[in-house]
């Protein structure tokens, strides 16, 4: 991930608000694209920069990527489904193409209502320009799921 600039929209460094993973219920063994901050958000054990997409992932993983660059969530999409245990992130692009191909590699899916990201200085983003959908892979990350219902509307994927 970049680092935070002052200009709307230069940046990929946007954090995910406590209340999703109060929501959730868990604790991860590992963030895999953590931003470089002092102080980790993320209830886990071990957080990786961007460069995680390269890295081991081991355990039950939590994973927001960078949403910047067209089409620059599919290899960490494909990476997280391909390791089949956790929970991602990602805006509800519907009409996307990686967006269908996790749809159709998804156990559940969470759609949730416009997150306020935080910023790294603390404060809270404007409202983003979509929703979001939280991606479960795996036993444990559906049961997850359907404990934050409350946060939005859950569909199970159909198999493409």
């Amino acid at each position: 991930m970049s680092h935070w600039e002052k200009s709307k929209g230069a940046s990929d460094e946007w954090y995910t608000p406590a209340y999703i993973f109060e929501a959730l219920g868990e604790r991860f063994n590992l963030d895999v694209a953590h931003p470089a901050v002092t102080h980790p958000i993320t209830p886990c054990g071990v957080w990786y920069d961007d460069h995680g997409l390269y890295r081991d992932w081991i355990g039950f993983v939590w994973m927001n990527p960078p949403f910047g660059g067209r089409n620059s969530l599919e290899r960490w999409l494909r990476r997280f489904f391909d390791h089949g245990n956790g929970i991602a992130l990602t805006p509800d692009r519907t009409s996307a193409p990686w967006f269908r191909e996790a749809w159709g590699r998804a156990d559940l899916a969470l759609f949730t209502p416009k997150v306020r990201f935080i910023r790294p200085n603390g404060s809270t983003g404007d409202s983003p320009s979509n929703g979001t959908t939280l991606w479960a892979s795996g036993a444990r990350a559906v049961e997850a799921l359907r404990r934050a219902r409350s946060l939005g509307i859950l569909a199970k994927p159909e198999r493409l």
